[in-house]
């Protein structure tokens, strides 16, 4: 999602992870509410919570992914690493309208890198503007703009590559630029993120655990 931004500064990035927290809280309540339902024999059970532990489900419009089954129908072998372009909130929005065609697997906060999972790991996102790397990937949000790396936090990278160290133990696909890659390295891409002032030396050592 390129579009054009804006500086940030502290209290603007606070204030982005205040508003998320808020958000999130609603989803929380929206998920508690859908998070149990009742078999033909009355006993509840517990559906299914988001891929990764500490993230939250916000999910994405169901016109904005394909359902699957992978890693059965498709080998999950990339994970593609996004910049949104947008705030979290404006992202969050379009992965949730219907008419966008558009959506990724998570997307991480700038301010204290919470992470929103809006499709689940089985499923495509439609993130890379390719099918092919669509159906063998998943995709990683993260709030910023390209050309300000102000809103590339510690803890975004922190939280990102805890993220990605897990899919990619999950998937046993390898900790390195082949396999984790940026949405402009994918075949055909007309997008430049997540752009030149994205650290992957400091990102794939911290996938690594270095």
């Amino acid at each position: 999602m390129e579009a054009h931004g804006r500086t940030p500064n502290r209290r603007t990035l606070l204030r982005s992870g205040a508003l998320i927290a808020t958000a999130s809280l609603g989803a929380a309540a929206t998920g508690a509410a859908h998070a149990t339902d009742t078999n033909s024999t009355g006993k509840r059970r517990r559906r299914a919570a988001a891929d990764y532990p500490p993230t939250h489900w916000i999910p994405a419009s169901s016109s904005n992914y394909r359902v699957s089954d992978r890693p059965t129908s498709y080998p999950i072998e990339f994970v593609v690493i996004h910049v949104t372009q947008e705030t979290f909130q404006d992202a969050m929005k379009i992965f949730q309208d219907p008419a966008k065609q558009v959506s990724a697997h998570y997307m991480v906060a700038s301010a204290d890198g919470y992470i929103g999972q809006f499709v689940r790991e089985k499923d495509v996102a439609w993130h890379a503007g390719n099918t092919d790397y669509n159906n063998r990937s998943i995709g990683i949000e993260h709030e910023g703009w390209v050309d300000q790396p102000e809103w590339f936090t510690d803890e975004l990278y922190a939280s990102s590559a805890a993220l990605t160290a897990a899919v990619c133990d999950r998937f046993a696909i390898p900790k390195d630029r082949a396999h984790i890659i940026g949405h402009s390295e994918v075949p055909g891409a007309d997008h430049t993120d997540p752009g030149p002032l994205w650290d992957w030396d400091r990102y794939i050592d911290l996938v690594n655990g270095v």
